[in-house]
């Protein structure tokens, strides 16, 4: 599956429990907002809509539209990510506009607006059997009212691993395709022990993992990027900060010296560049400044086991990929083991 970046913008809003949070990682949260405006549009222009589809509902009986037939609209990039990456493309009718612009295969597909601006009529107007979208204020929001509407909404949440995991086994689970969901989630866990086993012994740096420079968002703790970050053997300065993405400042950022600088803001001015204003930093002295990309680390979808061998290589060197597809390997040859409860 092609991505690419989204828009340097980074444009700063109040998140759940009060948390700022940078814009670009919208498809992750949905943040408290201000619009409400066009609900009372979409309202009135969806009502003829909404009493067809109720209509049809009440003729066709109480029976589950079976997975092959069903239609799906994703209000988030990273369930429209894992239901592709099932293969079960063929049932999104719609997406938002995040998903569109990071996900080549749905490019062609209706977009029903935004994250936190999605039109209530575009997405009844496609009649779906469910709308897909990632807890937090306003999408829960937008869901419902659309559940007032008589659409049937699935919430799925994404900030830590285990929950990207379970959204991956449930949406398997609702798409009919679980064989192709536990094999991304055992190869997503393989990945995991994988990167830990060639990590451990090695130095840990002392590292901050950069969202966005303008205004400085950083990764915290109780984060699905952060997990990894302990995964892949980084000592992750930012979570003294707090959870999620706090905001931090050069200032702090001089004060804690760190090893190694992970920069996914996207587009912009290059990493090194930047942060070279700050020569003193012990990670632009030690040429320890990299610029990732942040649609293949920060999402949290199917791919997973990808953005931690890429982030093991970003901490600890090219040699660091040999040293995990030995140990894959390794364990691939090892004797199956009962699969432990995921964490």
């Amino acid at each position: 599956m092609s991505m690419k970046n989204q828009s340097a913008s980074a444009i700063v809003r109040r998140g759940r429990a009060n948390r700022s949070r940078p814009r670009w990682l919208a498809w992750q949260w949905a943040a408290s907002a201000r619009r409400d405006a066009f609900i009372a549009i979409g309202l009135v222009i969806s009502l003829s809509i909404v009493a067809a589809s109720q209509i049809a509902l009440a003729e066709a009986g109480d029976e589950r539209t079976p997975a092959s037939a069903l239609r799906l609209i994703s209000l988030n990039p990273s369930l429209t990510a894992i239901v592709i990456r099932l293969g079960a493309g063929e049932t999104l009718v719609g997406v938002d506009e995040y998903s569109a612009e990071l996900i080549d295969e749905v490019r062609g597909l209706p977009q029903v607006g935004g994250l936190f601006d999605p039109s209530l009529e575009s997405v009844l107007a496609l009649r779906p059997d469910r709308v897909l979208l990632v807890a937090g204020i306003d999408q829960q929001s937008h869901g419902e009212r659309l559940e007032r509407l008589g659409l049937e909404v699935e919430v799925f949440e994404n900030e830590r691993l285990d929950q990207v995991l379970e959204n991956i086994e449930r949406l398997g689970t609702m798409l009919d395709r679980e064989p192709a969901a536990a094999e991304r989630i055992r190869a997503i866990l393989a990945m995991r022990s994988a990167v830990a086993r060639a990590a451990a012994g090695r130095a840990r740096p002392a590292t901050l993992a950069v969202v966005d420079r303008s205004p400085l968002f950083l990764v915290g703790g109780d984060t699905f990027i952060d997990e990894m970050l302990e995964t892949v053997g980084a000592h992750n300065l930012a979570r003294t900060l707090g959870a999620g993405y706090p905001r931090g400042s050069i200032e702090w950022v001089i004060g804690k010296k760190p090893e190694l600088l992970l920069d996914m803001t996207p587009g912009g001015e290059d990493g090194r560049a930047f942060w070279g204003r700050w020569p003193s930093l012990p990670a632009v002295s030690g040429d320890r400044v990299l610029t990732l990309d942040a649609s293949r680390i920060s999402l949290p979808g199917p791919e997973l086991d990808r953005a931690l061998r890429e982030l093991a290589v970003a901490v600890h060197g090219a040699a660091m990929d040999d040293a995990i597809g030995r140990t894959l390997d390794a364990l691939s040859r090892a004797p199956a083991r009962p699969e432990a409860p995921r964490p």
